[in-house]
């Protein structure tokens, strides 16, 4: 493991080499753009923690609260961030993404709002990211998205609409609570099935039974979480399904 590397943003302060790493599997480069917030109150334990070598666990970039860019493992290289994921099909995330740490406690810690600051550089960062990757809008994603049953970061407070008024992530305005049926775990239907089949369509990991079993509830929710924050309840009622009809006719091609 060399003792430094050459950042590959301009935005880098520190380099912070972490040995958990490896080659890119059956990709030339990058294709998605992974966030995640840290889910420790010490933001340096969560840098000691990425670089430590028993933790097994590493991401390209950490934004610290104060704006503050570490880069840990050249962008070239597989950081360990995304665990077991998948989305559109595919299950080693980790050799197709970048991975990008925020700092924030997390749900598990109190869960404040990402300050201004921090915003503001992960968006710089994100930019840089994406122009020099070409990556696609609706692939910038959070790890909630590749991993809805174990994962639930950066969470609904994280400002995704602040980052698509910037040219960042794919969105469109949540739909309008609306007194239609609604399903939830352990219902059966056609109408299910067709909406596990646009989950599905968008990239989330969901088999089209008609049955609304967990893994259903989990998609769900992380769908919530990211483009409808106002409510996350695991309910697959119309606000969700016709932000999610929307979300795919307006998809980049």
């Amino acid at each position: 493991m060399p003792r430094t590397f050459s950042p590959d943003s301009r935005l880098v302060k520190a380099i912070e080499p972490s040995p958990n790493f490896g080659e890119r599997r059956g990709v030339i480069a990058p294709d998605m753009l992974i966030l995640h917030y840290t889910g420790m109150e010490d933001p340096d334990a969560a840098l000691r923690r990425l670089c430590k070598k028993s933790s097994e666990v590493s991401a390209h970039y950490l934004v610290f609260e104060d704006g503050r860019i570490v880069q840990m493992v050249p962008e070239e290289k597989r950081a360990w961030h995304a665990g077991v994921s998948s989305w559109g099909g595919e299950s080693d995330i980790n050799s197709r993404s970048i991975g990008i740490e925020i700092a924030n406690p997390g749900h598990d810690f109190g869960y404040p709002k990402f300050p201004k600051k921090q915003i503001e550089v992960v968006i710089a960062l994100c930019k840089d990211i994406v122009k020099r990757h070409n990556i696609r809008a609706d692939r910038v994603l959070a790890h909630s998205d590749v991993a809805p049953a174990r994962k639930q970061d950066p969470g609904e407070k994280f400002p995704w609409a602040q980052l698509h008024k910037k040219g960042i992530g794919h969105l469109v305005p949540p739909a309008r609570t609306l007194r239609r049926k609604s399903f939830r775990l352990g219902d059966r239907g056609e109408e299910i099935r067709a909406a596990q089949e646009m989950l599905k369509a968008y990239g989330y990991e969901v088999s089209p039974t008609g049955n609304f079993d967990e893994n259903t509830r989990d998609v769900v929710i992380a769908f919530q979480r990211h483009f409808r924050p106002r409510r996350i309840d695991g309910i697959l009622d119309a606000s969700t399904r016709l932000t999610l009809t929307k979300l795919l006719s307006k998809r980049p091609r």
